[in-house]
């Protein structure tokens, strides 16, 4: 079946299966590589993407689900290329060490900062609850998230 769905700011439509996943077809069709498949169940959060303005797991989204869909993908943050103030924040902070479970750390951390102005520590943390990474520690994700929230002027 043919589905249409606004990625990153360019209409698409693409040809999907019944059983196919959002993040299969992110990859695989569509050639969208940030959005990982770390665990393939939602406990991971490498996949996430931002659907209709809320972080989702890409891998328990059947693509057919997403016809009509707004997704923002870890690739739409980059304009004329330039990183986004959380990405260069992810950098400067060290925030990752293989750098697999980033592009959904960052894709929650976009979520937090658009429905949250004035994040605190503890909305952080629950914000990034849904992500794992299996190479560092949380402490320089949680620096990133609060730089993040600096850079683009909604920390006091």
């Amino acid at each position: 079946m043919m589905i249409k769905m606004t990625i990153n700011g360019d209409v698409v439509e693409v040809d999907v299966k019944p059983n196919e996943t959002l993040l299969d077809v992110l990859r695989n069709k569509l050639y969208i590589t940030g959005p990982k498949e770390g665990c393939g169940n939602g406990e991971c959060g490498a996949c996430t993407v931002i659907y209709n303005g809320k972080p989702i797991n890409s891998c328990l989204v059947l693509a057919p689900e997403a016809d009509g869909a707004e997704i923002l993908t870890v690739e739409g943050l980059t304009k004329n290329g330039k990183l986004h103030p959380i990405q260069e924040a992810f950098i400067e902070e060290n925030a990752f060490q293989c750098g697999f479970c980033t592009p959904g750390f960052i894709m929650s951390t976009k979520a937090l900062l658009d429905r949250k102005k004035n994040p605190t520590r503890e909305d952080i943390v629950e914000a990034l609850a849904g992500n794992l990474c299996r190479c560092t520690g949380y402490q320089t994700i949680i620096r990133a998230v609060e730089k993040a929230a600096e850079k683009l002027g909604v920390k006091e």
